[in-house]
């Protein structure tokens, strides 16, 4: 399954720059070669220092995405309205326990890594920051079921969300990507919630 970092309610998908993923294979064989090398040596401390280079240049460029990212909404749009995150409950451990073990626990844990490469709760506070410096709106969305709701007819069912990409509306056969009607919706809860109009 592909996450995307974000969708817009225009329609633009960022996808997710997976950085970890990308250099897992380096990272894994540093991290062997740190765990064979004798402790207290040398050469422990090179290899150790090797992987510590290796996050460091992975943290640099996540932050890199994140200021870009977060820049270039800024400068297109005066409102910006988000959900509202909840990453430590979106990365739960699905494994449960041994009397109710969980269900779909490969599944839950590659979203976890997903989700904890994306950086999501950093890059809203780097949003958030560049917004207010620059006289721009940021307003966090409760995301309840804005995937699940028509835009047009506002009919809200499970069904009208048929895969994780396609939203077919049951009740007035409304179509579009999943992502952009939930982006739409949230757009529009984070309007509404205001207490005077706000300048889009």
């Amino acid at each position: 399954m592909s996450y995307r970092f974000l969708t817009t309610s225009d329609g633009r998908h960022e996808p997710n720059p997976r950085f970890v993923q990308t250099m897992a294979g380096e990272l894994a064989t540093a991290q062997q070669a740190l765990s064979r090398k004798t402790r207290g040596s040398h050469n422990r401390a090179k290899a150790r220092a090797k992987v510590a280079a290796i996050h460091t240049r992975i943290r640099r460029q996540r932050a890199d995405f994140h200021h870009k990212t977060a820049l270039q909404l800024v400068r297109e749009h005066e409102v910006i309205a988000h959900e509202k995150l909840r990453v430590d409950n979106m990365t739960r451990s699905a494994s449960g326990t041994v009397a109710q073990p969980g269900t779909n626990v490969a599944q839950k844990s590659g979203l976890n890594k997903s989700i904890l490469d994306a950086g999501w709760a950093a890059f809203l506070r780097i949003l958030t920051a560049k917004a207010e410096s620059a006289g721009r709106t940021t307003i966090p969305v409760d995301a309840a079921h804005t995937s699940q709701t028509c835009p047009r007819c506002g009919h809200v069912a499970k069904q009208n969300r048929r895969t994780q990409a396609e939203f077919t509306c049951q009740g007035c056969g409304y179509t579009d990507h999943a992502d952009i009607v939930g982006a739409i919706n949230v757009l529009r809860r984070g309007l509404a919630s205001q207490p005077e109009p706000v300048k889009v």
